[in-house]
């Protein structure tokens, strides 16, 4: 009898199925960072990176997670080319001495089987501040086009540019920043 509970214990431990980290690579051509500011309290203006990559790992059993991704200062567009040129300047994102705006995480926060918000750190012009992502929309399943599992989400969090040391026009252009973030990332293979 007890061989047989023995067995049957081990038999089901074999067919249950273990859940472990995946790692996921973020599509650089589905996936942009943005933000939008406050501008002579007149309206909002927009900008966008469109040069993110990076890594996730989603470990749905444990309900954690990790994010690492790096966001290309240069690839800023506001769609005026004079403008652009002077947010790349030193006055505000000082792409030559700062090429790459950073976030990488220090907790995932699940809410029942999905993410629900990401904590981290996010470096902007060689300042690091933590920052809380909101994931206001987040869904994962095959992708149609490929195959392969992706995980897609919309998060949101608003900084203090002038932590993080970029302080010009304050606050005739606000310093309260919302960031916008869309983001596909699919199974590494």
């Amino acid at each position: 009898m007890i061989r047989t509970a023995l067995f049957a214990a081990l038999f089901a431990t074999a067919g249950a199925a273990v859940a472990a980290p995946v790692n996921y690579s973020v599509d650089p051509t589905h996936t942009f960072a943005a933000y939008e500011v406050n501008h002579l309290g007149l309206s909002l203006q927009h900008g966008t990176f469109t040069k993110v990559n990076g890594q996730l790992v989603v470990d749905e059993a444990a309900k954690k997670g990790s994010v690492d991704v790096t966001i290309d200062a240069n690839s800023l567009q506001t769609f005026f080319g004079d403008r652009d040129t002077h947010l790349k300047s030193e006055a505000f994102f000082n792409v030559a001495k700062f090429p790459t705006l950073t976030y990488k995480s220090t907790a995932v926060v699940f809410k029942g089987d999905k993410p629900a918000s990401v904590q981290g750190n996010l470096t902007l012009l060689g300042v690091t501040k933590p920052v809380t992502l909101t994931l206001a929309r987040v869904s994962k399943g095959k992708n149609p086009m490929t195959g392969v599992e992706t995980w897609g989400a919309n998060a949101v969090a608003t900084i203090k540019r002038s932590d993080f040391g970029m302080k010009t026009f304050v606050p005739a252009i606000s310093d309260d920043v919302t960031l916008n973030i869309t983001l596909e990332a699919a199974q590494a293979q």
